[in-house]
């Protein structure tokens, strides 16, 4: 009865950590539903509303690799308790600022938050089960991408829709201090365990070959997806005419497919983890360019934007299960150049797509889109037969 309790208090921290990626990901993607009253109401181009996703993605990035290494000593359930006090004030800040340039400094420090969460979020789940449920409880935290998605940017898109920007932000600074609060009682103390020096945390993709190349595949397919899904609200307002209560609908079905593929996802990956990556990777590719063939259409949109969702779900949750195959023994570190990788990419693709957007139109960020996603799937194709065994 004792074991059994104990797990069931696992599986409750294991989702107050979902809770956590949930809420630190719906901030950090927030700006993606609501580019259009963003920019209107401050009097900015879209693609400078983008920024707010750019900026944050840069600190996110760049400072998670030495913010890991240098909180190696500290226990990871008052590391995190700490980063979602800073989550709450900086959604409070955003909803309260009087201008753009304070609005994007404040995105600046959230994303150091939300950095090093990514670094750590998963492996503290994965600790705090029984062994055999690793897997399964990385998958249920990475479940919260999808959630994000399906009930997060939308619920976000609802809101400002029924009132403003400003109070969705405030309302999100209030959903942080009850993950604040629910972090608190249900993860239990997790002292630090296999972090390294800021050094060694560099010199991994140096000698473990098999990581350096995840860390490219991840940064190339992070480049397209981002790149073309931060700007897919006024793709589709230009594309089909949408109106808000059609892109809110848009956006639920993408992260309700996102679901599934997660779901699907968590299966596939222990039978077949480079199957899993390429269909999703290819289905990722596939849809994009289906968004551009059919997306002028209300149900082509819907049915590319469904099978983006999908190959988005299965992607994720592979390319976190092939870092882990890399570098099992330094997992968190190994994770933390993941994140310094995905968030840099993240911010980069919103970067220039912004460029795009405002320079050749929104159509060119999905062709940038399919160009990058191909990319990566090109590059895990042809390293596939010469990656070295797990760890090497």
């Amino acid at each position: 009865m004792e074991t059994i309790s104990r797990t069931s208090r696992g599986w409750v921290g294991v989702g107050a950590i979902t809770a956590s990626l949930f809420v630190f990901l719906t901030t950090e993607l927030m700006p993606v539903g609501l580019l259009t009253p963003l920019s209107t109401s401050l009097g900015i181009t879209v693609g400078t509303a983008g920024l707010m996703v750019t900026l944050q993605g840069i600190s996110a990035g760049l400072g998670v690799a030495f913010i890991v290494a240098w909180t190696r000593r500290i226990d990871r359930r008052v590391l995190l308790s700490a980063l979602l006090a800073i989550l709450t004030l900086g959604n409070l800040v955003t909803a309260l600022s009087p201008s753009y340039p304070l609005i994007l400094a404040t995105r600046l420090v959230l994303g150091f938050a939300s950095g090093v969460f990514w670094a750590i979020g998963v492996g503290m789940a994965m600790r705090i089960v029984p062994e055999r449920h690793a897997s399964r409880a990385a998958a249920v935290v990475m479940s919260g991408i999808s959630i994000a998605t399906v009930a997060g940017i939308p619920l976000g898109t609802i809101l400002e829709n029924l009132t403003d920007w400003r109070t969705t932000f405030l309302l999100w600074s209030g959903l942080s201090l009850f993950v604040f609060a629910a972090v608190a009682v249900a993860v239990p103390s997790l002292p630090s365990t296999n972090a390294v020096s800021v050094r060694e945390v560099f010199t991994l993709p140096v000698t473990n070959v098999g990581l350096r190349l995840v860390l490219c595949t991840v940064v190339l397919f992070v480049l397209g997806h981002f790149g073309a899904y931060t700007f897919v609200r006024p793709f589709l307002e230009q594309s089909t005419a949408a109106t808000p209560l059609f892109i809110t609908a848009v956006l639920m079905v993408f992260g309700a497919a996102g679901a599934a593929g997660n779901f699907l996802a968590g299966h596939t990956v222990r039978k077949n983890l480079r199957g899993s990556f390429v269909v999703g990777c290819a289905g990722l590719v596939v849809s994009l360019l289906l968004l551009l063939m059919i997306g002028d259409r209300p149900a082509g949109a819907i049915g590319a934007l469904v099978l983006w969702g999908l190959s988005f779900g299965v992607v994720q949750l592979a390319q976190v299960t092939m870092t882990l195959q890399a570098a099992p023994e330094t997992f968190e570190a190994a994770m933390s150049l993941n994140t310094m990788a995905y968030n840099t990419s993240i911010a980069l693709g919103a970067l220039f797509g912004g460029l795009f957007a405002d320079h050749l139109g929104v159509t060119s960020v999905v062709w940038f889109g399919v160009g990058l996603t191909a990319a990566s799937l090109a590059l895990h194709l042809a390293t596939a037969r010469t990656r070295p065994p797990t760890g090497q």
